[in-house]
This record gives C-alpha cells, structure tokens and sequence, in this order.
C-alpha cells in the first residue's frame, strides 16, 4: 500500500526537526567538553588544547567540502544516487589519507607552530585529522538524500562521545595530550554511524559519467576555498582584538565572542536541512528566504534576551571577572547571529556552485582587517566588525535573490 503523502511529509518534518536536537545536543556536549577541559587541565594546558581545536577547525574545511559536494550531487541529480554515493566515499577515503600523510609529514611544523612542546600531541593531531575528513562524504551522503533520522544519529555521535571519552581521559591525566586524544577518539564514533547506515551499498545501474573523482574533487576543493574563507572571516576578529587591545580588553572581547559562537552555532540544524533544497533549482530561492528568516528570528530573540537578561548571560561568559563586557553581549548577539546568517548565504553559494560570490567573502576579510586594526577598545571593534558583516550579508542576499534559478543539469548520457 503506498504511504499517504501526508503520512510521509509529517515524516520527513519530524526527522527533520530531529536534526535540530541532534545539532543542539552535539553543540552543548562539545562546548561541555571544552569547559570542563579548561577547568580540569588548567590554563597552560588548555593553550595547547584551544590551539590544537584550532588548527582541526581549519582542517574540518575539508570534510565539509567533501559533504557539500556529496549533498549537493546527490539532491540535484537523483537519478545517480548510487554512482554519486560510491565515487564520494571512495574520494573522501583517498582525501583523507592523503590529508592524513600532509598532516603527519607536518608534525615537527605543528609542534613549533602551535608551540606545543610535545611530538606525542602533535601527531595525535595529524592522525584525527583522517576520521575528521573521511566522515565528511559520509555525512554528505545523509545529507543529500535527506536521511535525516539517520543523520542525526550521526551529529549525536559527534558531540556525545567525544564529552564522555574526552571526560575520562583528561580525568585520568589532565594534560592537553589526553585531551586531545579524548577529540580524536571521539571522532571514530560518527564515522561508525557512517559505515553501519551506509554497509549496504546500492549497485549503480546507470552510467554518470559526469560524476567523476576529477570533477567531484575539483568541486570540493572550491569548496574548501569558500568554506576557508568564511571561518577566516568569522574567526579573525580575535586575532585582531590581541594586536590592536591590551591584554584585558583582549580577554573581555574573547569572553563576548562565547556568546557570538552560541549565536552562530544555535541554528546550525537551519542550514544542515536547508541546503538539499538550495540545490534544488525549483526550490532554493524559497528555501534560501525561509532559511534566513528562521535565523533571523531565532537571533532577535536571542538578542533581546542578551540584553534584557544580561546577568544571567554572564554565567555562560566567564562569569563576574568579565563583567565589564556585559553591556556589550546583546551587540556580540548580534554578531553572531549576522555570521549564522552569512554562513547560511555562504552554503547557498556553494549549492548555486557560484565561484564570483565568493570573492566577495575574501574582500569582506581584507576590509575587516583593515577596519579593525583601527579599533581602540572592545565595543568599537566588535561595532566595526558588525557593520562590514551586515554590509557583506545584505549584498549577498540582494545578489542571490536576483540570480536566475538554473536548472539542474541533466545526466550525460556515456558513448
């Protein structure tokens, strides 16, 4: 008996709302995990930690070049699912071994670079990074074919494990080395997810010949460069804050970024659901405004409260030795909420595969840069950084709004 379509579309929204719990709950147990790393390993050492998260922050660019690749493939052309699904998990291991080899080549460089006196933690860093990468195809997979059951499953395992396992090892020797290894066991357990709802892999019965390793790579490489470009953008405001503030003013802005991050990762589920759609020629201007609005909603709320019940958001923040940023965390709200909705525009690029917006991410950068090296304290900084991320959002909305919907490209048919 077919299933009513009624039936089936109370399915998907309540799968798909399962992604947003799945995605708050990851976000908690990983920022659990960092708090209690902090508290538990002491400050030198959590150093060494924060910059060890750092340096996998920038390589997780590659694994979600490889998901939105898969992702998007997979929800334009569904007529080669299953060729699209074999070559992405056979690239994605070949990428992240090879990401892997990079990295351990790069050991002695991590080591000095991240000034982390110990070899033993920096190749505990280089070997996570090939989990971390090969994960990517698998959740792009998921996510394209809009197995959203399942893929929560898979951001579950991403953030619960890693508090549990990450919790032990730094209790049973509290030092940045174990907690790195508690990151990087807690790695293996989305690509388990992975492999046990995907062991069953479908036979291509029709040739794709325009879904190649070439092309597939070359499309995730481009997508590694935009992603890059967004956490430079998104990201290098504190690195300003310690060149242009003292060292207070540096620590408060950090305290302030705690709730921007809140901010941008709270409707992280937003673009996770989102993006099949935004590939969808049929769909994605509908998508791409709905998308926005539910962000900008869930960020005035946020922002409001920020403001409003700001003494209860100090806890989150660092507590009363930071209290001097409390009149400003209703403005790193704000900031938070523009950089959700710009990482929103940034995947809606990358589902149109439209190279010249992504210039525009690089060029908003250079102007961050510059605009804030002339910031003299933490409001002016974080102000300055607000108005040139309003300014980028707004032009790339208008230039996405605008932009033909193009249909999708039809399968080439193999001589």
């Amino acid at each position: 008996m077919t299933e009513p379509s009624s039936v089936r579309s109370g399915r998907r929204t309540f799968e798909g709302s399962s992604v947003a719990v799945a995605t708050s709950i990851m976000n908690v147990a990983t920022y659990g995990f960092t708090i209690l790393a902090a508290r538990i390993i002491g400050p030198s050492q959590y150093g060494a930690f924060a910059a060890c998260l750092s340096l996998l922050i920038v390589v997780q660019t590659v694994a979600l070049g490889l998901q939105t690749t898969a992702a998007r493939r997979i929800a334009v052309d569904r007529e080669h699912v299953a060729t699209i699904e074999r070559a992405i998990l056979s690239l994605s291991l070949k990428v992240s071994l090879a990401v892997g080899l990079l990295m351990c080549l790069l050991i002695p460089v991590i080591d000095a670079l991240l000034n982390l006196d110990s070899l033993v933690t920096a190749t505990v860093v280089a070997l996570a990074c090939v989990p971390l990468t090969l994960a990517g195809g698998q959740a792009g997979i998921l996510q394209g074919e809009r197995r959203w059951g399942a893929l929560s499953l898979f951001y579950l395992a991403s953030g619960v494990p890693r508090l549990l396992v990450g919790t032990v090892m730094i209790l049973w020797r509290p030092d940045s080395t174990s907690a790195v290894i508690g990151v990087g066991l807690g790695f293996l357990f989305p690509l388990l997810v992975g492999w046990w709802v995907l062991r069953h892999r479908r036979t291509p019965d029709v040739a794709a010949a325009h879904h190649t390793a070439r092309s597939m790579l070359a499309e995730s490489a481009g997508n590694t460069q935009a992603l890059f470009a967004y956490f430079a953008l998104s990201s290098v405001d504190i690195i300003l804050a310690r060149q242009v503030l003292d060292g207070h003013d540096a620590g408060l802005y950090a305290a302030g970024l705690i709730m921007a991050k809140v901010m941008l990762f709270l409707p992280q589920f937003v673009v996770v659901v989102a993006f099949p759609d935004m590939a969808t020629p049929a769909n994605r201007t509908r998508a791409l405004v709905t998308s926005l609005g539910a962000v900008a909603a869930i960020g005035c709320v946020a922002t409001i409260a920020a403001k409003v019940l700001s003494g209860i958001a100090m806890i989150f923040v660092g507590g009363a030795e930071f209290g001097e940023v409390e009149d400003l965390l209703w403005l790193f709200a704000l900031l938070g909420t523009v950089l959700a909705m710009l990482q929103l525009q940034v995947y809606a690029v990358l589902a149109r595969q439209s190279r010249r917006a992504v210039v525009l991410l690089w060029v908003a950068l250079a102007v961050v840069v510059v605009v804030g090296l002339q910031a003299t304290s933490v409001a002016g900084l974080v102000t300055s950084v607000v108005v040139v991320d309003v300014v980028l959002l707004v032009v790339l909305t208008i230039a996405s709004i605008r932009m033909p919907d193009e249909p999708a490209p039809q399968a080439q048919p193999t001589p």
